[in-house]
């Protein structure tokens, strides 16, 4: 059907709130419901299950738990197949933290903007909010707001509305448990998807005791996303004082024009720079664009951080002659990595 917005529910071990939101679901008119048993037990979990195939949702099954982000890939391929001409679907958690409400402005959002992702956004600053999910969601922000640029209120949220055409290419996304939702929104970067926020009610059930969110273990594979924008630069830094170093002893009392600072911070560079670009382009920050006007970019910005690496080394080893050079360049190179890592995610390869 044409315009239709299923609702997905991914369930691990769910209680009787599954059964409470689906009777709600329906008493507010929503609907097809397709939910996914993860892997519960089905001995224990069986009757809940049951439950809800008699309240009219579609229930998808895993043999075994695989985590979040298989199941609402499980449940992404069955909408694709099953209603062809869907706008798209808004996913909601099983615990009871959203309501039909809140369900229903993100599925008016989605209507309204079918090409963005819909996020419901909760407000951290209220009072009663269990304390891991504050620093998880507010951290996770800031990481993300740091490290990409994005500006998420809520990167956790599990309330989201996705049109069909981001669907079809997140069946592919890496990420099997929790990580998927945040690749979900790395991915919108990439391929140039509006993000809108829509403010929904702040539920947490019993200290939110029901969540399989593991604050630590997840938040691990969460933030084992962002490894790969730091080991670049830091391992290209690395290949860059080693050489700088060497080169240093080598060319120390040698005449040179330019002198041997300046000589050494050149070749260590030029070398550093090329392993650089080749890591940022292919992994880092996937360039599709034209490769050689990201090289142009790069180069150009490689140009004046080693020009100002150089010189600020260079004047500062002038003022304090009996601090090692490596001493100083270290400090200098971690300001300029700051500055060089935000002119590479905006502009180089943006």
């Amino acid at each position: 059907m044409e315009n239709m917005i299923p609702v997905i529910i991914p369930a691990y071990e769910p209680d009787e709130k599954l059964i409470k939101l689906m009777e709600d679901l329906n008493a507010a008119g929503i609907g097809p419901v397709v939910v996914v048993d993860d892997g519960s037990f089905p001995g224990k979990y069986g009757e809940i299950f049951d439950k809800v195939r008699t309240l009219g949702a579609k229930v998808l099954v895993h043999a075994v738990n695989m985590g979040k982000g298989r199941g609402l890939k499980t449940a992404f391929n069955y909408c694709l197949t099953e209603y062809p001409l869907l706008t798209g679907v808004v996913t909601a958690d099983s615990d009871g933290q959203h309501s039909p409400e809140d369900i229903k402005k993100c599925m008016e959002a989605l209507k309204e903007n079918p090409k963005a992702l819909i996020l419901g956004v909760r407000d951290f600053d209220q009072s009663g909010i269990p304390a891991r999910s504050v620093f998880g969601n507010k951290t996770t922000s800031r990481v993300m707001k740091l490290l990409t640029g994005m500006s998420i209120s809520d990167t956790q949220t599990g309330l989201r509305g996705i049109s069909s055409e981001f669907m079809k290419a997140l069946l592919t996304e890496k990420g099997e448990r929790f990580e998927f939702e945040t690749n979900m929104l790395l991915d919108t970067k990439e391929l140039g998807i509006k993000i809108v926020e829509v403010p929904i009610k702040t539920i947490y059930l019993e200290e939110n005791k029901s969540s399989h969110f593991n604050p630590v273990k997840d938040s691990i594979r969460i933030y084992a996303i962002f490894f790969k924008f730091l080991f670049s630069s830091l391992s290209s830094a690395l290949v860059d004082i080693v050489l700088f170093t060497i080169f240093c002893a080598v060319f120390r009392k040698v005449p040179v024009v330019i002198g041997y600072i300046m000589l050494s911070t050149i070749l260590a560079r030029v070398i550093s720079a090329i392993y650089n670009f080749s890591i940022n382009y292919r992994v880092v920050f996937k360039g599709k664009g034209s490769r050689k006007k990201a090289a142009v970019k790069y180069f150009m910005l490689a140009v004046f951080i080693m020009l100002a690496s150089g010189g600020l080394v260079s004047a500062i080893c002038g003022v304090l002659p009996a601090v090692p050079e490596t001493v100083v360049k270290i400090p200098v190179d971690c300001l300029l990595f700051l500055f060089s890592f935000y002119m590479q995610r905006e502009v180089v390869y943006k």
